[in-house]
């Protein structure tokens, strides 16, 4: 079932990239801040790497000028998304989170099946923003688009 607003964002396993990466909680992560999470199919896919994580690089600071953390979730792991990190030049505070296994997709019900295409199970293109751990806001992107779910798209719809 899929995540929705007034839920709880669900706890598991991550690994948290900010340069380096480490493991983390995703209750611990998600609680007591404001936080805006996207994902996307897969770091170094042609969509996310030239449009959908250089918004969210290109906007940060008016995110963090609302007191907002952002997160990028792939289900890629840590090593993939610490290099695709440096390849965008993702600022230090913008996190990125390494789902390598889908744990926390599945858990949020966002899963992709892309085995049909060779990339096995991947997250749906999202966005979704919370406070203190709950769901306020998600934007769920129809296959092969990016509209919903841009920075700018989500800076809109959350306000000042």
């Amino acid at each position: 079932m899929t995540i929705q607003p007034g839920d709880k964002i669900p706890d598991t396993a991550i690994q948290i990239v900010d340069r380096e990466a480490r493991n983390g909680h995703t209750a611990a992560l998600f609680a007591q801040r404001k936080a805006l999470l996207f994902g996307v199919p897969g770091a170094f896919t042609p969509t996310c790497s030239n449009k959908h994580l250089p918004g969210y690089v290109a906007h940060y600071a008016e995110f963090q000028a609302r007191g907002i953390s952002v997160m990028c979730l792939a289900v890629n792991d840590a090593y993939v998304m610490q290099a695709w990190a440096a390849s965008q030049q993702v600022p230090a505070g913008l996190l990125m989170l390494a789902d390598g296994n889908a744990s926390f997709t599945r858990a949020l019900g966002l899963e992709l099946d892309g085995t049909a295409f060779g990339m096995g199970w991947r997250a749906r293109r999202f966005a979704l923003y919370a406070e203190d751990g709950v769901v306020r806001q998600l934007q769920l992107e129809a296959p092969g688009e990016l509209r919903v779910s841009t920075a700018e798209a989500m800076l809109a719809a959350i306000g000042e």
